[in-house]
């Protein structure tokens, strides 16, 4: 395989890197935004044929440092285009931060390369472009989050799409599992960041605490799966073994397990259809003793029901959501705003749009910029 990494410093793209180091496979390019000495490191493991930053400072400072390799450095907005569409890549795994995702996937796409994607905001914002281009132009979509990898895995081999019932996504809980609304208007950023059992980037670690990330995967699903998000449910499962599930129509329900780590998910996404071993351990349930689920507080925890009323109004609604999350999670991490004050401020988005119906990836960064402008009216 012929892999470009957007994103290869963060937590995604390092443990993509570790799955292409055990499978031997060939990195045509490396992307990311201003980790210099990191990306320096990959280049000497990896050889890449070109790398780029999105800071052209930092890109400066890092041609400096590899000028002995072979490998070019690119910079810039048309630097990230050029790696989401390089000839020699056939998969572009793109682990993207935000909606700094959503163009590169569409390029990609154009581009006709398979997308393994790790960039939940490409399809909260600009799924139904998103998934219409990949039908067009005849690309796969591999999910890498682990819910939506679960889900995938257990629809293999399925029955008719009419005898599936329902997918069931799981959550952690995060790391307020069990706090009321009053408990939760005090936490802070250092507390949000501690996560019970992943370890991943800042935002989405917010996004767990805050239970959007799961609104966010529900919207995914409804993508990914051509289903109504009335059929998708979550639980909250503590331990994070069970990654999702599915049930038919005759009741039965399939769940796929592992232990908690992103490399399985990521493996799949890239091997697909095939399975090899991975760097993963082993999975011992006589350790794990207890599995636990329960239904989410949705009274503590509302970005999950704003969610669901954002994918049932469709469209720019859901653009919208994800913009205005993206400026209040920065917001809280910097200490300007409260934690519940990131779900007011989406709520505020889905109910300031109005207009929801769009054609093009143009209207949909409109939105974008529109909703990430009325917050930073309002709190800065």
């Amino acid at each position: 395989m012929k892999l470009s990494i957007l994103g290869s410093t963060g937590s995604i793209g390092t443990q993509t890197l570790d799955v292409a180091r055990k499978q031997g496979y060939e990195i045509v390019c490396l992307v990311a935004n201003k980790s210099v000495k990191k990306l320096e490191e990959q280049i000497r493991e990896f050889n890449p044929q070109f790398a780029v930053l999105s800071d052209e400072k930092a890109a400066e400072d890092l041609k400096i440092r590899v000028a002995d390799t072979a490998t070019k450095i690119l910079s810039g907005e048309e630097g990230v285009l050029q790696a989401a569409t390089a000839k020699n890549a056939d998969t572009v795994l793109n682990s993207f931060v935000g909606m700094a995702g959503l163009v590169p996937t569409i390029s990609a796409i154009k581009a006709k390369k398979t997308i393994a994607l790790a960039n939940k905001e490409t399809l909260v914002a600009g799924g139904d472009l998103v998934m219409k281009l990949a039908k067009e132009n005849g690309v796969d979509i591999l999910p890498v989050d682990s819910e939506h990898s679960a889900i995938f895995q257990c629809l293999q081999g399925k029955a008719p799409n009419n005898a599936l019932k329902r997918l069931i996504l799981t959550a952690s809980g995060g790391p307020f599992f069990g706090f009321t609304r009053e408990q939760l208007k005090d936490v802070k950023a250092a507390d949000a960041l501690k996560h019970p059992n992943w370890d991943m980037g800042r935002k989405i670690t917010i996004d767990c605490a805050t239970m959007m990330n799961k609104g966010f995967e529900l919207i995914e699903a409804v993508h990914l799966f051509g289903v109504k998000a009335e059929d998708v449910d979550v639980l909250v499962h503590r331990e994070s073994i069970v990654h999702s599930l599915i049930e038919y129509n005759d009741n039965s329900v399939i769940a796929q397990l592992g232990v908690p780590d992103m490399r399985i998910p990521i493996q799949y996404a890239l091997t697909y259809p095939n399975r090899y071993p991975s760097p993963v351990e082993q999975l011992d349930l006589a350790k794990i003793h207890t599995l636990s689920f329960y239904k989410p507080d949705t009274v503590a925890f509302g970005c999950l029901e704003i969610c669901k009323k954002a994918i049932a109004r469709g469209g720019l609604a859901t653009t919208a959501v994800n913009a205005a999350n993206e400026v209040a999670v920065s917001l809280f991490l910097q200490d300007k705003i409260g934690f519940l004050d990131i779900e007011q401020i989406a709520a505020d988005a889905l109910n300031n749009q109005k207009n929801t119906a769009y054609n093009s990836v143009e209207e949909v960064l409109q939105a974008d910029k529109a909703a990430r402008e009325a917050v930073k009216q309002k709190y800065l």
